[in-house]
């Protein structure tokens, strides 16, 4: 699957990207932070035009502009994957607070919380992302099935 498959329906997904080697980046406003090699997971939703496709197409694409926090990470880190669901609620706020619960560590304060109360909206994992990580989602979802599936890898 890839960003032509995805729904123009409003959603919210997980981004997962792959950083190589240890950096240092500066996220606009939030100013220079140091980035461990690893895996990092990003959580937003689409509810704009264009839904899914639109916007996670935009995170799968190289960066143009940097504009949002993700934008400065992804100019050097690597898409690997996704986990999106069809919904019109935004669940990232519900969803951090699963992924805090299992654990995962919030390497940025404020990465992506901008327009929310939560601490941050980016988690890191030195590793792959736990293969449970898609069934605490669906619990913090409340259970939701989108069309075709809850949740899809992408990549």
């Amino acid at each position: 699957m890839d960003a032509a498959d995805l729904p123009t329906l409003p959603g919210s997904y997980v981004l997962i990207l792959h950083l190589p080697r240890d950096c240092s980046i500066r996220v606009g406003r939030l100013g220079k932070w140091n980035f461990r090699a690893g895996h990092y997971l990003y959580l937003g939703s689409a509810r704009g035009p264009g839904g899914l496709k639109a916007r996670l197409g935009r995170h799968l694409r190289a960066p143009v502009c940097l504009h949002w926090h993700i934008d400065y990470l992804r100019s050097r880190a690597t898409p690997v994957g996704a986990w999106y669901v069809v919904d019109k609620r935004p669940l990232e706020c519900a969803w951090r607070a699963e992924m805090t619960r299992a654990g995962l560590s919030m390497p940025v304060p404020g990465f992506g919380a901008s327009d929310c109360g939560c601490p941050a909206h980016l988690f890191y994992c030195p590793e792959a992302p736990p293969s449970h990580l898609p069934r605490l989602l669906e619990r913090a979802a409340g259970g939701s099935t989108a069309p075709r599936g809850w949740v899809r890898a992408l990549l």
